[in-house]
């Protein structure tokens, strides 16, 4: 499904509160942490170079995405280079495409910055995000890191 008007923007001052406020479903909460959460583990983790940018819908926020850019190799406990950290689609605007839109966008994104993977992980459970990673291309690697499976979406031929 296409949406329209879908966008990636910077967090500001002026709009981090908003942002702030989405939320999953309360099922989802032990898949994908808070967008409050995730600015925290950002602002803790400097050296896994990160990046994250809220997603919009014309001009009402409806998710959040965060990812490790372009890490140099070797860094320890960080997946890398490009690794999709957290993405956090709102309850009340769930089931509408945005998801998709927005990883389309983020795979252009980042092949556009010269990557050949995305790299993201999901921890195994009811309710787990792995179907929607996989309608879109992901496929295990094989690894498991701190109890979440390894995925990978190849962007050289997309």
């Amino acid at each position: 499904m296409t949406r329209s008007g879908v966008h990636l923007r910077e967090i500001t001052d002026d709009n981090r509160d908003a942002v702030c406020a989405l939320r999953v479903r309360p099922d989802q909460e032990g898949f994908v942490a808070s967008v409050t959460r995730s600015l925290a583990d950002a602002a803790a983790t400097p050296e896994a170079n990160p990046w994250y940018r809220a997603v919009y819908s014309g001009d009402e926020p409806v998710g959040f995405v965060l990812l490790s850019w372009n890490v140099p190799p070797g860094r320890a406990g960080i997946i890398g280079p490009y690794f999709l950290w957290r993405l956090l689609i709102d309850v009340h605007h769930q089931g509408h495409g945005f998801g998709r839109v927005v990883l389309t966008q983020i795979a252009d994104v980042v092949r556009a910055d010269g990557a050949t993977e995305l790299l993201t992980s999901y921890q195994p459970g009811d309710g787990e995000p792995w179907p929607f990673y996989r309608q879109f291309g992901f496929e295990p690697t094989g690894e498991i890191d701190d109890g979440e499976i390894l995925l990978r979406l190849d962007l050289s031929g997309r």
